[in-house]
């Protein structure tokens, strides 16, 4: 759970199978009342017992008194969506944050591409809606292994017409869509928005590199266990917080985020991996080993993402800006 005022109260309304495993949540206002408005592009952080809290997009247009999302089984994951699948119907009450949205649609855009891998679709279906509501020029690739899998292609058959092109692979990334060649060439207004694995995320960073500042938006929520595991040769070192002079150990099977909320200092956080920018946290001393996928290389010389990045212990302690 981020940093947020006191989480809400949700009861779950209904809940539908839309693949074999993926279901969709419709969340009411426990008591009753009006939830919060949101924007596209918006998640939720679930409270689940024993396990960080989970971020889910909201998939549903803004408006309405009901929040939808939608939770892929996770064989390999931390336990969230096994929670969500086994432990949780109808008429439960969860907690969660209010919506928080670093993944907004831009005002300057004149051309919205989207693209989605998987159960990225849940906001880039909100986005298709709120675009073409409001009769906005956009396109939308949706990946995924077969029709089967593609959970929401019908709806967006509906609602996106000829502007969804689905692709599928049969699980053969190579097969699928070839993200180089359609963002070699930037479309004039053109921003594109991608959510899905991680690969296919670095792939459209890798292809917009000559994309101006500003026009690439991405999203991406924790992985499996398996892609922050610590590394074998991990070893303990020490935080310093400058505010209060307060030193940690760092363990060498721990994150400095883990040390931190132990210590009850809260730092907002959402993909845990090190993909999303959003525990960027500037340091005053010490060597860092950068393992994030999102900071500059100007921006590594002043912040570290506290989610995955280690100190060097070779170089002291590490002091950081809190």
């Amino acid at each position: 759970m981020t940093a947020q005022d006191a989480p809400l109260a949700l009861r779950v309304a209904a809940i539908t199978p839309l693949t074999p495993r993926i279901r969709m949540f419709e969340l009411v206002a426990a008591d009753g009342g009006a939830l919060p408005g949101f924007a596209a592009g918006a998640h939720i952080d679930v409270e689940i017992p024993g396990v960080e809290g989970r971020s889910y997009s909201l998939l549903n247009p803004p408006g309405g008194e009901a929040w939808r999302i939608a939770v892929r089984r996770e064989q390999d994951g931390r336990g969230g969506s096994a929670f969500m699948h086994d432990r949780v119907g109808v008429g439960d009450v969860l907690r969660a944050s209010g919506p928080e949205n670093h993944f907004a649609l831009s005002a300057q855009a004149d051309l919205h591409l989207l693209i989605a891998g998987g159960i990225g679709i849940t906001p880039i279906l909100a986005m298709a809606d709120e675009l073409a509501g409001r009769g906005a020029e956009f396109i939308l690739h949706y990946c995924a292994r077969s029709r089967d899998e593609a959970a929401f292609a019908d709806a967006l058959t509906a609602r996106a017409g000829g502007r969804l092109h689905l692709h599928l692979d049969g699980g053969d990334p190579a097969r699928g869509l070839d993200i180089a060649a359609l963002l070699k060439n930037k479309p004039a207004g053109g921003h594109v928005y991608v959510c899905g694995p991680r690969a296919m995320i670095q792939a459209v960073r890798e292809a917009t590199s000559h994309w101006p500042v500003g026009t690439v938006h991405w999203e991406a929520f924790a992985g499996n266990d398996a892609d922050t595991a610590p590394r074998n040769t991990d070893t303990a070192f020490e935080i310093e917080l400058a505010k209060s002079g307060q030193v940690l150990s760092v363990p060498a099977d721990k994150k400095i985020l883990d040390v931190l909320r132990d210590a009850g200092i809260k730092v907002k956080t959402l993909c845990r991996d090190g993909v999303c920018g959003t525990c960027k946290t500037r340091y005053l001393g010490g060597a860092v080993d950068h393992r994030d996928e999102v900071l500059t290389v100007a921006e590594q010389g002043k912040f570290l993402q506290v989610c995955v990045s280690r100190g060097r212990p070779e170089a002291g302690r590490l002091i950081l800006d809190l």
